[in-house]
């Protein structure tokens, strides 16, 4: 790939590179980043019975596993937040602690927070509800709301690390995470921070969330077999499995990261954005809407299509998603980019989705190592793309793509490059 971060966008200067000096992940795979490697990569599913689901029609879903949010935050802390929160500041530490900075040491007005989530607390809501309905309203929580209402996980990340700039919620559904993340890099263009903490939370998997995407008809029911129900682009698939998680990423201008001496893992050159306009939760059959989004972001980026490598797809798992995703796909960039759905594995962390999946391109990138789509046996002869199945496959990476389209036709894609 020809080098491009020195020319022009139209309209707007020069090409504007942040850099991803740290990430944190807390994910159906596990805390931290070689959890994540070592389970997303070797493309083996985390969906499993749920018992929280017992009696809904899909009783399995991906969560994450072995987190004591009381030994990771303290107890007195983990009280006074819903578990998305739980998951935002765990995983926001994890990205400050890999960029090898220090929040004593920092700036703090100058160092912004930016968190994509779909539903916030939604448990902590669902729970207090059914305390009033079943004991009356003085068996409410004082402490709802500071808990349910989504701008709070971004709140407690910046009272966790003394982060005293802009202080950010996005929500765009599931394509909240990406969207994020693109607000994060205007902050930086623009001079307002130095550091932004960029990513998705989401921890909604409460029994009326998941009764209702069930009963829409959005969920998988291969209830027999939970770790195969994610089958994104197969020919076999049915829907998705419901995930939660966390993923952060620590960004910065080029130049502050290497004055600091701070390892850069990649990029983020390009964001682009749009919406459907057609329908509260089916995809424009067109594909219009989200090619619109890839084309800006390839274009904020100075990016060709045919310098594209490798694409992270939205890849749902769902009939409509993954034949309109594939369809547009091939219109842009032909057959050329290795694609992969890492929903197959973690399944859908809805408003978090995006930005793990952005941490896993960025992965992919600086290791030069595509996951694969798990659960790909037979694949749809109408995707017709290059889906990285069964095992990683090595692949020197110019320029890659991260996709994120949500309920209510909104459209996030960001463009990630090498260091």
């Amino acid at each position: 790939m020809t080098d491009t971060r020195t020319q022009a966008r139209p309209g707007r200067g020069r090409r504007f590179d942040v850099a991803v000096t740290g990430v944190g992940l807390v994910t159906p795979a596990g805390l931290g980043v070689e959890a994540n490697v070592e389970r997303v990569w070797s493309g083996r599913s985390t969906a499993a019975t749920d018992p929280e689901l017992t009696g809904l029609s899909v009783d399995f879903a991906c969560r994450v596993p072995d987190f004591d949010a009381a030994a990771l935050l303290g107890r007195r802390s983990a009280v006074r937040m819903d578990r998305v929160s739980h998951f935002g500041v765990v995983a926001a530490r994890q990205a400050v602690a890999d960029a090898g900075l220090a929040p004593d040491a920092w700036e703090g007005p100058r160092v912004g927070v930016v968190v994509g989530t779909s539903l916030g607390g939604w448990s902590t809501a669902e729970r207090e509800h059914g305390n009033r309905l079943a004991d009356g309203p003085e068996f409410v929580s004082p402490l709802l709301m500071v808990m349910g209402p989504v701008n709070m996980t971004a709140g407690y990340i910046a009272m966790d690390l003394k982060a005293l700039g802009p202080n950010q919620v996005v929500s765009t559904a599931c394509a909240s995470g990406n969207t994020a993340i693109g607000y994060a890099r205007a902050l930086l263009e623009a001079g307002v921070c130095d550091i932004v903490l960029a990513g998705g939370a989401e921890a909604a998997m409460s029994p009326t969330a998941m009764a209702s995407l069930a009963r829409a008809g959005a969920l998988s029911t291969r209830g027999d077999d939970p770790a195969s129900a994610s089958r994104p682009f197969d020919a076999d698939r049915d829907g998705f499995v419901a995930g939660e998680g966390a993923a952060m990423l620590v960004l910065e201008r080029v130049e502050d990261a290497r004055a600091r001496g701070a390892r850069i893992r990649a990029r983020v050159s390009g964001f682009g954005a749009s919406a459907d306009g057609h329908h509260a939760s089916a995809p424009d059959p067109t594909g219009g809407g989200a090619e619109r989004a890839v084309r800006a972001a390839l274009a904020d980026a100075v990016v060709d299509p045919s310098e594209v490598d490798h694409i992270n797809a939205h890849g749902t798992s769902t009939q409509l998603n993954d034949i309109t995703e594939a369809g547009m796909i091939r219109r842009v960039f032909g057959e050329q980019p290795a694609v992969t759905s890492t929903k197959g594995v973690v399944g859908h962390l809805l408003g978090a989705a995006g930005a793990a999946e952005a941490v896993y391109t960025v992965l992919a990138v600086e290791r030069r190592l595509v996951p694969p789509t798990a659960n790909l046996t037979s694949q749809d002869p109408g995707i017709g793309v290059d889906v990285v199945a069964k095992e990683a496959r090595p692949l020197e990476i110019g320029a890659a793509v991260n996709n994120s389209f949500g309920f209510g036709g909104q459209n996030a894609v960001i463009v990630v490059t090498p260091a």
